[in-house]
């Protein structure tokens, strides 16, 4: 399995939007005629469900640059579903929306996933956001993943936006790492020591038919050989580009950290495979009130205060990368709340509306970061 060649420490982001009805707040399931219309426009891509576009970035140095095709493309959405009375909006899930109303793009290999997972491939009515770093060696991937898995569930905390599923409370920060995970080559990765045991494990997929394409290996931090990236795809999709910015920066610094300590022949830090597993779960139902497992030797701290110190530790990183300004905004959410805190804050100030909780999440995305709860209370469409 061959690694492209890739330029260390560059950067590319997908994100993944729903397409909402304005009058009912539920999802439309416009997505072919939405990217029908934009063909030839960059930045836009299908995506499995019919309710979702997905906006990716070209390739850039600096998170800023990767920022500024996301607001081009979200654009570009914007001016093909207004006239349709659809809005966009982005979170990990859709607060009511019900998952087995949802039609599937017309794809041999999305209808093979459904047809093969039944029950649970129907339930993925989930939104991410994935970022991709360059890294400029193959022998780095593996460790380097290795190293990212110590983290990877303070992005998820950090990230967290589905609080709500089909119209259910479900006491989860995020929801959609719960339902991702039913997904037989889903969640936590695989932790291997060198690439010929990654190439060992995909030919034995491939002879068993569980996968046809290592593509459809989609755990929550993986190689991504054709790019020459190492994807992280543990993140909620980010209500906003205020957040998307934070978590795009806090990614692509760890990335270049870990790469030039291996480059300097010093030891990158390690968790054993029962300890991922379980900072997922904590990390999945209590967000940014989990207690984190952080070192190999089992030491245990709150995750806002893990991310406080990794900020500081990452400081001259964001210097060289040109991100001080983005991987500040970590501190701000830390601050300010998560989205699914200010989600469940929106559904409290409005007796329970579920409604009122997509009003937040449109108005997030159109003035591009966090709102208090209380933004959506005189919202000129009304509350239903």
């Amino acid at each position: 399995m061959e690694f492209a060649q890739s330029q260390q420490s560059t950067i590319g982001i997908e994100w993944e939007l729903q397409l909402v009805d304005k009058d009912s707040n539920d999802l439309r399931q416009a997505a072919a005629f939405v990217i029908d219309q934009l063909k030839g426009k960059p930045f836009i891509q299908k995506e499995m469900l019919l309710n979702t576009v997905e906006v990716t970035s070209g390739v850039h140095q600096t998170v800023a640059g990767c920022i500024g095709d996301l607001r081009e493309g979200t654009e570009s959405v914007r001016r093909t579903t207004d006239p349709l009375r659809i809005d966009i909006a982005a979170a990990g899930s859709h607060p009511f929306a019900n998952p087995m109303y949802q039609r599937v793009t017309d794809n041999d290999r999305y209808a093979e996933l459904v047809n093969r997972t039944q029950y649970w491939g129907r339930q993925m009515l989930l939104f991410g956001t994935h970022v991709h770093v360059g890294l400029d060696r193959r022998d780095k991937v593996l460790p380097i993943l290795k190293a990212l898995l110590t983290r990877a569930y303070h992005i998820q905390s950090l990230s967290a936006s589905s609080p709500f599923w089909a119209g259910n409370r479900t006491n989860y920060a995020s929801n959609r790492a719960m339902v991702f995970q039913q997904l037989p080559t889903a969640g936590t990765p695989r932790q291997f020591d060198a690439w010929e045991e990654l190439e060992q494990y995909t030919r034995d997929l491939r002879k068993t038919g569980t996968i046809e394409e290592f593509n459809e290996v989609r755990w929550d931090v993986r190689p991504s050989p054709g790019w020459g990236t190492i994807e992280v795809r543990v993140a909620d999709a980010s209500p906003n580009l205020m957040e998307m910015k934070a978590v795009a920066a806090l990614v692509h610094c760890l990335v270049d950290h870990y790469a030039a300590e291996l480059d300097g022949g010093r030891e990158i830090p390690t968790l054993p495979d029962w300890y991922v597993s379980e900072n997922k779960w904590r990390s999945a139902r209590y967000g940014m009130d989990a207690v984190l497992i952080k070192d190999r030797h089992g030491n245990e701290q709150l995750v806002g205060e893990t991310l406080r110190e990794t900020v500081m530790e990452l400081e001259p990183v964001a210097e060289r990368l040109g991100c001080v300004q983005e991987l500040a905004g970590v501190l701000d959410i830390l601050d300010t709340g998560a989205a699914y805190q200010r989600f469940l804050a929106v559904s409290d100030v409005h007796g329970g509306s579920l409604d009122a909780v997509v009003e937040h999440m449109r108005e997030e995305m159109k003035e591009e970061r966090p709102l208090p709860a209380e933004a959506t209370q005189n919202h000129p469409d009304g509350l239903r």
